[in-house]
């Protein structure tokens, strides 16, 4: 009787994405936990992806409405009008007037708290003086390209991005070849000093960034690799992140394989590149998502070991729209969407893999 009735609501529900969203615990009636948990979802994604719409949406609009009181959600653009008689196009506006009636004029001219307006429709007629309160201007909705254009040609865009590309795809095939080598040997081998090795990675996890910044620097210094692409790539190759994410993972891959290749003639070297890297595949994959988005978006590193401009990042790059009296808020924006794609474009590639990879990491 049960399974009857499993089966008929099961019918009943549609299936696919739409099948999931609307799935309910008390079958045909919602209930209290259902309403709790829709309600709940629906305030994770406006706090997650609502910022992230919010810039989308922010970098198509014009600088001066970026600097609106109160703010628009969707980019807008106020409306003119070209009028015989006059050289620029007028903005239009409704008027609002004592008897309640509402007109759309356009504006000639404004003195003070007054403004003189005019009707398109006559641009003959009178013209008529009202309160600035009681216009309302006439908007729509319009997405501008000018912040992408004008940015670009006053950005060097492509090279600042074949920089983030260079370091990013570099550094990030170095993190994974480095962490997962040291993995393989704390995870694989026994070793007098393994687990107290482990421990002192670890341990510089618990040491900050800006503490080491200029040991750090005056070592490239000395090795030259200041104002080059190789200070930004090499420092940060090794990371205690990688290797705790890799070794754990690691460990939950049966030592027999190992032991069964190694009867069968296998090298260290073949056993690591042929078993352990494609088992480990979906940790490689979590850790490649990490450190393509650390390398991305670093910008204090950068700033540091590159001073000239033919070598900066994005991030580096981005900082030359801002100066001491004047912020361009709308190349900025416009800037940091394009930035963002290839970040989502690998996150879309690899999100497969984010689950596996760390609901597995430490079982054993």
């Amino acid at each position: 009787m049960t399974t009857l009735s499993s089966k008929s609501t099961a019918r009943q529900q549609p299936g696919g994405i739409l099948g999931f969203l609307t799935r309910r615990r008390g079958g045909t009636w919602l209930t209290l936990s259902d309403v709790a948990t829709y309600l709940y979802l629906l305030l994770g994604t406006v706090v997650m992806f609502g910022p992230v719409l919010w810039l989308v949406l922010s970098s198509f609009k014009p600088i001066e409405g970026l600097y609106e009181f109160p703010p628009s959600f969707l980019p807008t653009r106020r409306e003119s009008v070209v009028v015989e008689g006059y050289d620029k196009p007028l903005e239009l506006y409704d008027i609002t007037f004592e008897d309640g009636t509402v007109r759309r004029l356009a504006q000639v001219s404004r003195v003070g708290l007054e403004a003189r307006m005019i009707d398109p429709a006559n641009p003959a007629g009178d013209i008529i003086k009202v309160k600035i309160s009681q216009r309302t201007p006439v908007r729509s909705v319009y997405f501008d390209l000018s912040n992408y254009t004008e940015a670009i040609a006053k950005f060097p865009f492509m090279t600042y991005l074949n920089n983030s590309l260079i370091v990013t795809i570099t550094a990030t095939a170095l993190t994974l070849l480095i962490n997962s080598m040291a993995a393989f040997a704390l995870s694989k081998y026994q070793f007098r000093g393994r687990d107290i090795t482990f421990m002192v990675i670890i341990s510089t996890l618990m040491v900050p960034v800006s503490v080491i910044l200029i040991p750090a620097f005056l070592v490239l210094a000395k090795v030259g690799w200041v104002n080059s692409l190789w200070g930004l790539i090499v420092p940060g190759a090794a990371t205690p992140t990688g290797v705790f994410l890799l070794r754990q993972y690691m460990l939950t891959i049966p030592d027999e394989l190992l032991d069964s290749a190694r009867i069968d003639g296998a090298s260290e070297w073949r056993i690591y590149w042929q078993i352990i890297l494609p088992l480990a595949a979906p940790a490689l994959a979590v850790l490649a998502i990490f450190s393509v988005m650390w390398r991305w978006n670093d910008f204090l590193w950068p700033l540091i070991v590159v001073s000239r401009s033919e070598l900066f990042t994005l991030q580096v790059g981005l900082n030359s729209f801002q100066g001491e009296l004047n912020v361009q808020w709308n190349y900025i924006l416009a800037m940091t969407v394009l930035t963002l794609l290839p970040i989502t474009l690998v996150f879309a590639l690899l999100e497969r893999y984010i689950s596996t990879g760390i609901a597995t990491t430490g079982m054993k």
